[in-house]
């Protein structure tokens, strides 16, 4: 995938863009798209670009309750609703311990800290930052998924509008591990509504349509059948036709 006909930004300039207090927009697609989509705001959007590379591999650690209260609240549609993760920056080795608020204005508001590079339990300090601001016990929340992928994340000239576009998702716990192939995920984050940004015009003249996507909802579906998943279950048929489930959708184990 080339990206080098957009100009570059470092990663301290990308910082001026953090909106931890945003407003999100989420597409899905088949990867055939996404050229023609790169080529079309080339010139509206700066590129992340770190050591010379700008398709940088990411890895999630997520945490749930032992009734699995996070997912179900997710998946019953519940408003001002909380996501538990550690994300990792594979190429800079840098962690985050996060906490992801859904509020019932559509507003996603996260707060997080340092965490260790490739810790898979939760410290005392961790703890004690989870406890300001979840409504559950921390001590009974336990790993419930990882994830990996690779992102390309731009920055819009004017800086109010970061944007993600993730590739190569893959699913894993315990035994299971599961990849997408083809998928591509794009997340659009502004302070306001971001309907007429060059991104989200450039998505309409590909008839791409806004459509949620949640990678924790997702995967705790394809890898844990005990889960409710109704609610998903015409979500992930929608996401199997899309990448031609016999070839692109693919079980490791």
């Amino acid at each position: 995938m080339k990206t080098d006909f957009f100009d570059p930004i470092r990663l301290d300039e990308m910082n001026e863009v953090k909106l931890m207090n945003r407003v999100d927009r989420k597409y899905w697609f088949h990867l055939d798209c996404l050229e023609n989509l790169l080529q079309s705001i080339k010139n509206d959007y700066f590129i992340l670009n770190i050591d010379g590379q700008s398709i940088l591999p990411y890895a999630t650690s997520y945490f749930d309750t032992t009734q699995n209260n996070m997912y179900t609240s997710h998946v019953n549609g519940k408003l001002n609703r909380y996501k538990v993760r550690r994300r990792t920056y594979v190429s800079t080795g840098i962690s985050f311990l996060e906490v992801k608020f859904k509020s019932n204005k559509g507003k996603t508001i996260k707060k997080r800290i340092p965490s260790e590079f490739g810790n898979t339990t939760l410290t005392c300090q961790e703890h004690d930052f989870l406890r300001q601001y979840i409504p559950y016990n921390t001590n009974e929340l336990q790993p419930s998924l990882f994830n990996s992928f690779s992102r390309i994340t731009l920055a819009n000239k004017n800086f109010t509008e970061r944007c993600t576009i993730d590739l190569n998702l893959q699913f894993e716990i315990g035994d299971k591990m599961i990849a997408l192939g083809n998928l591509v995920i794009v997340e659009i984050k502004s302070a306001g509504r971001s309907n007429h940004s060059a991104l989200s015009l450039a998505l309409r003249e590909q008839r791409i349509k806004s459509a949620g996507f949640s990678k924790y909802i997702v995967g705790r579906t394809l890898t844990d059948f005990s889960l409710k998943r109704n609610a998903y279950k015409q979500k992930i048929r929608s996401i199997e036709k899309t990448i031609h489930t016999n070839n692109n959708l693919y079980y490791l184990n």
